[in-house]
């Protein structure tokens, strides 16, 4: 509208005024307006322009007439033409250069132009996303002082690399609007607005900020690796297996099965993979375990680590070609004096995914010590059999003795007072008589300790006699009768009159009940006022419960839990056997035995018995 209105001015005063000037050259003016919206505006402008003009030449001169005004009209039109020929050029240009400015904002890096002073004149979209700055707010900023740039080297020394070569490129630290530091790849080129004279610098910035972090992850993960490898205590060697695998691959495929064909059909593929596998790297560990001064006087392949008689390279080959991660056993390797090692070792295989074709680390344990102290560990075992054999030949003899000695003792006791009723003035022959029949029933009563003994040890059946209970107490305490007086304790019955019937052995159940009567008399030894309660009660389920306690200081707790354990022993001269068989002759029996006690409150054996209904469990 601006040009249409300048277009007509410039018509009125070139036709209606006197003016003898080339006034149509105004029409450039037309033309430089138009040529700011596009080329049609500015074709369109340039025919109105040209067309505008003639029309005033031939209404003011009319069509015959030439002269000066004719000369005046050739130069309006020469410079209208040339006027549209430069705007066209421009716009060509500026379309370009516009062109060039969306392209340079479609790129995801950060693109700005600076001035010669460091002040912004382009920034491209991308910089607006990364630094966080509107173009608005950025342009006319020295970019400097707006992202807060550290360099890697003087400023001014980069400065003089630019204006001689024309480029730089390098690592900078910048700062973006939200405070936070990135790492860029900067690259700048210089164009020149003059022979020498710097005009403006194009920035192109990349952010790698996660890529430096990477990379100083991944280097500060080697360093640790490595520290790793080379502290470890355990000897390790990185082996290359790419060579084997192409040659398995050439030769045979990697399917296990195949593999194993091929090496049955050829014995010497197994040496010649040994070589193919080649030693990278060994820690200081493996170098203590092989006595080799470095890594260089190592063998650098297998084969030369590997002793002859190793029989597990075979199977780390199969579980290489099954694709397993890991293989582990136990060979001999060649130590660097010709020694032969032997070790632990483990083999750890690279994943298909992690694109690693050959790289295998190996850990190796020297077991020298360890197979020392396994032979030394199997004779100790054997001499410790032996000596176990021994004490329970011992253990065995001494449980007998005490089984025999009570009936024993009874005999001989009998006897004596036999004797004595024998040697009186007027002999009593009543009561020799007495005597006489309780020391042939105590003699049956070892025997029949002998004969539960020798069925104990054949695993011979026990018997299921019916018992009364009252009367299997009350005979159990005949018979420490001795150790009660010497002990000078009082016995205190609790025995129910109405109780059941039991099934059982009577000669084992006895000896259970004079195992714990004695324990109880030895417990209470040297204490005045000895107690010691004996009482039998049904338990509501089935058993009669027995019961045995006394007065003395109790058990402590920490041998509770143990106190049934063979060879558990609390005496100086005791064998630890007895309450040991007492648990199993009570168990054998279907019921069971235990104990409570609190130190300085006595101890309270308890144990049940099916009864002759129940039967045992």
């Amino acid at each position: 509208m601006l040009a249409g209105a300048l277009a007509l001015g410039v018509f009125f005063i070139d036709a209606f005024t006197p003016l003898q000037s080339a006034v149509a050259v105004l029409y450039v003016l037309v033309i430089l307006i138009a040529a700011k919206v596009s080329e049609t505006d500015l074709l369109v402008a340039s025919a109105a322009s040209v067309a505008l003009a003639a029309l005033a030449y031939v209404y003011m001169h009319g069509v015959d007439q030439f002269g000066s005004s004719t000369i005046r009209l050739a130069v309006s039109f020469s410079a209208i033409g040339i006027g549209t020929v430069l705007s066209l050029q421009n716009l060509k240009a500026t379309n370009r250069l516009r062109e060039q400015a969306r392209l340079l904002d479609l790129s995801h890096d950060m693109i700005f132009v600076r001035d010669a002073a460091g002040v912004i004149r382009f920034w491209n979209r991308g910089a607006e996303n990364r630094y966080g700055w509107p173009a608005e707010l950025a342009i006319g900023k020295v970019a400097d002082e707006l992202l807060a740039t550290e360099y890697p080297a003087r400023r001014a020394d980069i400065e003089q690399q630019l204006l001689r070569t024309s480029r730089w490129e390098g690592v900078l630290r910048q700062r973006t609007s939200a405070g936070a530091t990135i790492v860029v790849e900067s690259r700048w080129a210089l164009q020149r607005g003059g022979p020498g004279q710097p005009f403006r610098v194009l920035e192109t910035h990349r952010d790698v900020t996660e890529r430096e972090a990477s990379h100083r992850a991944l280097a500060q993960s080697e360093r640790r690796y490595r520290r790793m490898f080379d502290a470890n205590r355990v000897g390790l060697l990185q082996e290359d297996w790419s060579e084997l695998r192409t040659e398995l691959r050439r030769l045979t495929s990697t399917d296990e099965a195949d593999l194993l064909r091929y090496i049955d059909a050829n014995p010497a593929f197994v040496e010649r993979a040994k070589a193919l596998v080649r030693i990278t790297d060994v820690n200081a560990a493996f170098l203590e375990i092989t006595g080799a001064d470095s890594a260089v006087s190592l063998p650098g392949s297998l084969d030369g680590i590997l002793g002859e008689a190793d029989q597990t390279f075979v199977g780390s080959l199969a579980a290489f070609c099954r694709g397993d991660r890991f293989f582990e056993g136990e060979t001999e390797i060649r130590a660097s004096d010709g020694r032969r090692v032997p070790v632990i070792f483990g083999l750890t295989f690279p994943a298909v995914e992690e694109g690693n074709d050959g790289e295998v680390l190996a850990f190796v344990v020297d077991a020298s010590e360890r197979n020392e102290a396994q032979n030394a560990l199997l004779a100790a075992q054997a001499e410790l059999a032996h000596a176990a054999r021994v004490a329970t030949l011992g253990e065995l003899t001494a449980s007998i003795t005490h089984e025999v000695n009570q009936p024993l003792a009874a005999i001989v006791t009998n006897g004596e007072a036999a004797l004595r009723w024998l040697r009186r003035a007027e002999p009593d022959l009543e009561e020799v008589s007495t005597a006489l029949v309780r020391a042939i029933e105590e003699g049956k009563r070892a025997s029949a300790v002998v004969r539960r003994i020798r069925a104990f040890l054949t695993k011979g059946p026990i018997r299921r006699d019916v018992l009364d209970v009252t009367e299997l107490v009350q005979d159990a305490l005949l018979l420490v009768e001795r150790e009660l007086t010497k002990s000078g304790a009082t016995v205190h019955l609790q025995l129910d009159p109405k109780l059941p019937r039991i099934l059982g052995d009577r000669v084992q159940l006895q000896q259970v009940l004079v195992n714990l009567a004695v324990n109880a008399t030895h417990a209470m030894a040297g204490a005045p006022d000895g107690r010691l309660w004996v009482g039998a009660a049904t338990d509501g389920a089935g058993h009669v419960a027995v019961t045995v306690a006394d007065s003395g200081p109790g058990i402590p707790e920490a041998n509770l839990g143990k106190l049934f354990d063979p060879f558990f022993t609390t005496k100086e001269d005791g064998m630890g056997m007895g309450l040991a068989i007492c648990r199993s002759t009570i168990e054998a029996h279907g019921g069971q035995l235990s104990v409570e006690s609190r130190a300085g409150e006595g101890a309270r054996f308890i144990f049940t018995i099916p009864t002759a209904a129940q039967g045992p469990e």
